[in-house]
């Protein structure tokens, strides 16, 4: 096999194995997130409803307290990962690509604007440390699914 014909071969396996490291990380940058008034200090955890009628409740509203406690909700319908049940359960690591605040949220909920749909009370503010997230109605972040350490 001549040298570039060999380079040439090396370097679509590069891609390749780049392609599916990413999707493998199941992890987006620069996705819209909004946010959204779960209020779950308020509503006791409750994912059910009348309180706050999650789409995860149906799975997950009589996990134990500790677990809905555990860490702030949002709503999923980022451009990468599971969809809907799959989904439900858990974790990103969201950070502001603003100001590089971090947390991690659980997910109980699904959404339509294609990002995150952030808990106001328990990941929202906690990551707007400029305030510029709430001036524009929603922050820029990146995400990644990270082990929610339940086990």
């Amino acid at each position: 096999m001549a040298m570039g014909m060999r380079r040439v071969v090396l370097l679509v396996a590069a891609v390749l194995c780049a392609v599916v490291a990413m999707a493998t990380a199941q992890e987006a940058s620069n996705v819209r997130a909004t946010y959204h008034y779960y209020r779950p200090a308020q509503n006791n955890w409750d994912l059910g409803a009348p309180a706050v009628s999650a789409y995860c409740a149906t799975w997950d509203a009589n996990k134990p307290l500790s677990w809905r406690q555990k860490y702030g909700w949002t709503a999923f319908c980022g451009p990468v990962g599971p969809r809907g049940q799959a989904a439900c359960g858990k974790c990103l690591r969201v950070t502001n690509t603003a100001t590089g605040a971090q947390i991690t949220a659980r997910i109980v909920d699904q959404c339509a604007n294609g990002g995150l749909d952030l808990d106001w009370d328990t990941v929202f503010t906690k990551i707007d440390t400029d305030g510029q997230g709430y001036q524009k109605g929603h922050l820029i972040v990146n995400y990644k699914f990270v082990d929610c350490g339940d086990n």
